[in-house]
Formats: C-alpha cells, sequence, structure tokens
C-alpha cells in the first residue's frame, strides 16, 4: 500500500461489519477490523487471515480507534498486490 492512513482523511467508519474489497470509481475500497500496533503502524484486518499493512500519518488515530470497522479508500495507483509469505 503505497497510501498512509489520514485519520480524519481516508478511514471512514465502516456501516457493515462484514469484511470487504472493491472499486469505487478511481478508489479501491477495503473495509475490515484496524489494528493499531503502537509503532507508528496500524493494519487492516479482512478476515480469513489477510491483513493489509498501512504506515500512520499524523495525527495518528485515538487509541479507541483499535478494533473498529473501517472503509479505507485510496486511489487505485496507490495498491499493488503480489504473493508474499511469512
Amino acid at each position: 500500500m503505497e497510501e498512509d492512513i489520514i485519520w480524519a482523511g481516508n478511514p471512514r467508519p465502516a456501516a457493515d461489519a462484514t469484511p470487504a474489497l472493491h472499486e469505487d470509481g478511481d478508489q479501491i475500497v477495503f473495509r475490515g477490523r484496524l489494528n493499531l500496533t503502537g509503532d507508528g503502524a496500524a493494519f487492516l484486518h479482512l478476515g480469513s487471515g489477510s491483513q493489509i499493512l498501512f504506515d500512520l500519518a499524523d495525527p495518528p488515530p485515538p487509541d479507541e480507534a483499535h478494533g473498529t470497522w473501517v472503509e479505507v479508500r485510496v486511489g487505485r495507483e496507490s495498491v499493488s498486490l503480489w504473493p508474499y509469505v511469512v
């Protein structure tokens, strides 16, 4: 992911608490549970063990955001996928 999470910018509270990934115009929409790592990063849990790592831009999300369902919208050009095994 080439875009950071900018709180009060690209993440929004999700109306639906189910994972999703879809295209909306020129944006890709990721819906999942937000997990803050405490070291300037976050990951979005999309279910089935799938996670997307994001860096956090200032100001960071409030602690209450940890574990909430959000939709993150990013430009299509900011997304690349490739297989990665840990």
